[in-house]
């Protein structure tokens, strides 16, 4: 008696079309990531850090800055984002599943030492469930290429003196950070006493 022929191989599943942009390799959990201007008509205050799972459909809204183009990137992590706050957070005019991972306010500053103008980044934030995965890299990175497109001399900041993992992310970037300065604020009373001239 022949024996029984084995079973046909399993017909290939086919393969559904890529959501990863033309030269990306997909490797774990792509996420879409876009830095955009808050309002299109703003000219440089607020950049917007908007992130996806899937990618950004064509935003006329946002394009037609002349002064700034969103910027898109995709970063692959080991682990999905676990973002418990996705419907707070859900940015209006875009798709559900756009959300605002963070910000970065700045505005136009100028150095008499080096006798140009530059950016004083005022509030870098990345919500809790995006850090520690290259998003506040790119908020700061965004802020450091304007200045460079514009001829800027500087891009600077303030850090908290315990701070130190914040310290530490700055250094590696490049930053220096500067010792020998201290900040100087008036405020309420003081602020109202100096400003009447007494």
């Amino acid at each position: 008696m022949a024996a029984a022929a084995p079973p046909p191989p399993p017909a290939p599943v086919p393969t559904p079309p890529s959501t990863v942009p033309e030269g990306s390799t997909p490797m774990g959990f792509p996420v879409f990531a876009r830095i955009r201007l808050a309002q299109p008509t703003d000219s440089f205050t607020i950049f917007i850090l908007e992130v996806s799972s899937q990618p950004f459909v064509e935003d006329i809204l946002h394009n037609n800055n002349p002064l700034y183009q969103p910027k898109v990137q995709v970063v692959n992590l080991d682990l999905p984002i676990d973002d418990p706050e996705r419907v707070t957070f859900r940015s209006t005019g875009s798709s559900s599943d756009v959300v605002i991972a963070g910000f970065v306010l700045f505005f136009p500053n100028y150095s008499t030492f080096l006798g140009k103008p530059g950016f004083y980044v005022e509030d870098l934030f990345v919500r809790e469930c995006y850090r520690r995965k290259g998003f506040g890299r790119m908020l700061l990175s965004a802020v450091a290429k304007q200045a460079v497109e514009m001829g800027y001399g500087r891009v600077e900041w303030v850090v908290l003196d315990w701070n130190v993992n914040a310290i530490k992310f700055y250094e590696e970037m490049g930053a220096k950070i500067l010792q020998e300065w201290r900040i100087c604020r008036l405020t309420g009373d003081a602020l109202q006493a100096y400003g009447n001239g007494h």
